[in-house]
C-alpha cells in the first residue's frame, strides 16, 4: 500500500465530508463471518510482501498493477513467484494457486508517486496456474455503477491483519476526478489491490480496486479507479489474446520478469 499526497486531488476535494456514517473494520476470523467473501485473498509476492486480490473468474484475480513491481529493484516481479491464497484465515486458505501470467493496463506507467494518471490505470489481471473450482469460492462480478455519495465497502488484508481479511461494510465515495475515486474507506499497507464493493440487490459487486492512500484535511482516504474503462481494455486483451497472456494483442501490456520500471512499489512485509 502506497501512501502519498495528491495535491490536485486535495485541492479539488479538501472541503468534502463523508456522505454517511462509515462503519468500523470487522475482522472476518470465523467461517460464518467470512461467508461470501472467500474469493478475496492475499497475494504473497516473491517472499517480499503482500497485496490483496479478488477472483473475478475461476482463474483470474484482479489487483493493483503496482503490486507486480519490486520496490527495491524497480523490476517486474516474476508472476510464478506470486501466490494467491483465497479466503485465507488463521493461516488456512480455502484454495492456494500460483500465478502463471499477468497483464496490466497499457496506459499504466509505474512510478514512485501515486499521480492521478498512475492511480487511474493501476489495475492488473493475474492468471492462475489452475482455476479455483469450488462452491465455497465464488468469483465476483464487476459493476461500473458508481457516483459521488455511493456507499461502498472494502475487504482487505493489511500489515496488522495479514492472517485474516477485514470488512468495512460501509464507506463512501467522496468524489471523482479524471477517473480517480476518493473514498473514506479504512485501508493500510498491504491493502493495495483490495476490492471495493457496492451492494446491488443485496449482492456485492466489485466497483474499484485500492491503489493508494492520501490525506484530506488530516483524514486518511483511499484512492481507487473507476473500473469501467480499465476493465474493458483488459477484458478485450484477454479476448484478443485468447486468454494467453504470453501472446497478447498490441492493446495489452504484459509484465515480464526483469522488465524495468521507473521505481518500485512500496511493499510491507506481513
Amino acid at each position: 500500500m502506497r501512501k502519498t499526497l495528491l495535491s490536485m486531488v486535495m485541492l479539488a476535494f479538501s472541503s468534502l465530508t463523508a456522505m454517511a456514517q462509515t462503519t468500523t473494520l470487522q475482522e472476518l476470523s470465523s467461517g460464518v463471518d467470512a461467508r461470501g467473501w472467500e474469493a478475496v485473498g492475499r497475494l504473497d509476492i516473491d517472499g517480499k510482501g503482500f497485496c490483496t486480490g479478488a477472483l473475478i473468474a475461476p482463474d483470474l484475480v484482479l489487483t493493483a498493477a503496482h503490486c507486480m513491481f519490486d520496490k527495491g529493484t524497480g523490476l517486474a516481479v516474476d508472476p510464478s513467484r506470486v501466490e494467491f491464497l483465497a479466503g485465507l484465515r488463521g493461516g488456512r486458505p480455502e484454495a492456494t494457486r500460483l500465478v502463471s501470467n499477468a497483464v496490466v493496463h497499457p496506459s499504466y506507467e509505474h512510478s514512485g508517486e501515486a499521480t492521478p494518471e498512475d492511480v487511474r490505470y493501476d489495475v492488473a489481471l493475474l492468471q492462475l496456474s489452475q482455476p479455483i473450482r469450488t462452491s465455497r469460492v465464488e468469483p465476483f462480478e464487476i459493476s461500473s455503477s458508481l457516483r459521488r455519495g455511493t456507499e461502498v465497502g472494502v475487504v482487505s488484508y493489511a500489515q496488522d491483519r495479514s492472517d485474516a481479511p477485514s470488512l468495512q461494510e460501509v464507506c463512501n465515495v467522496l468524489g471523482q476526478q479524471d477517473g480517480v475515486l476518493i473514498m473514506d474507506c479504512d485501508v493500510d499497507f498491504g491493502s493495495s489491490g483490495a476490492p471495493i464493493f457496492r451492494s446491488e440487490d443485496g449482492v456485492p459487486r466489485l466497483v474499484s480496486v485500492v491503489s493508494a492512500m492520501a490525506e484530506i484535511d488530516g483524514d486518511k482516504v483511499a484512492l481507487g479507479m473507476d473500473l469501467a474503462e480499465p476493465i474493458a481494455v483488459l477484458r478485450l486483451a484477454l479476448e484478443e489474446g485468447r486468454g494467453l497472456f504470453s501472446t497478447p494483442p498490441a492493446s495489452a501490456r504484459v509484465i515480464r520478469p526483469g522488465e524495468r520500471a521507473n521505481t518500485g512499489a512500496l511493499f510491507v512485509r506481513p
